[in-house]
């Protein structure tokens, strides 16, 4: 399915620093002999840079911001899977919506807190828009399990295989949104716009509230559901009667 979003949202833990390569005007298949050439005089480069070859250099990106998008397919891990990927390639997740991308990283928060059974913290996050655009396969239900994420990691890498762009689906967190995992780096529109910046409260047991920097006072998280609508007071009888003479 061709979808193009002119606005997503994600929200990540950390900001990968700008790398060189991918933010000058050097062609993307050229990148491999650079980052060789700079490792000479900058053993880290490698670090900073990732796994090139994740990425064949006609789906790269470069140019302004670049980094934040390159990062997310060049750093990845076996030891770092996701619902659509098993941590051998990298996934951009984001959502339709801010609601989305908070809901997802809420959930990952508390994942992380509760398992390394973390005591109260904060942590801060950092919001990213884009538009993004692509061949997107619709993901079937037995992938969006709250927590066995086999069934899609086995949908992701066949359709990854098979020449999609990413998958989109409705989020498992935030039922209301879209939620879209995309294959590659070119299917995210540069420059990526870096807006708010927020500190998750984790309280010891669960996720609380949440502040954007620059506010004073935290949203409570989940937010409190809405108070139900007063009815209306009866109609009073005698305002009835008037209201019949009133229409002799």
């Amino acid at each position: 399915m061709n979808t193009a979003w002119p606005i997503s949202y994600r929200i990540i833990r950390h900001i990968y620093p700008p790398v060189a390569i991918f933010e000058d005007i050097s062609p993307p298949e050229d990148w491999e002999a650079l980052t060789a050439g700079e490792e000479k005089w900058n053993p880290r480069i490698r670090d900073l840079v990732g796994n090139l070859a994740l990425v064949p250099p006609n789906r790269r990106v470069a140019g302004s911001t670049a980094s934040l998008v390159m990062g997310a397919f060049t750093h990845v891990s076996p030891a770092r899977t996701s619902r659509f990927s098993d941590g051998t390639y990298g996934v951009w997740y984001c959502g339709d919506r801010f609601e989305v991308a908070l809901a997802e990283t809420a959930y990952h928060f508390e994942r992380f807190s509760r398992a390394t059974g973390e005591p109260a913290y904060d942590a801060d996050f950092n919001e990213l828009t884009a538009l993004i655009h692509g061949e997107l396969a619709s993901a079937p239900a037995d992938c969006l399990a709250p927590d066995d994420w086999k069934p899609g990691q086995r949908f992701g890498a066949d359709m990854r295989a098979n020449g999609a762009d990413g998958v989109v689906y409705p989020s498992v967190r935030y039922p209301a949104g879209l939620a879209a995992g995309l294959f590659w780096p070119d299917c995210v529109s540069l420059p990526v716009s870096q807006e708010r910046q927020f500190r998750y409260h984790w309280d010891g047991v669960k996720m609380t509230r949440y502040l954007i920097h620059g506010a004073r006072e935290w949203i409570s998280y989940p937010a409190p559901p809405a108070a139900p609508r007063p009815d209306p007071p009866p109609a009073r009888s005698g305002a009835k009667n008037r209201s019949r003479q009133g229409s002799h």
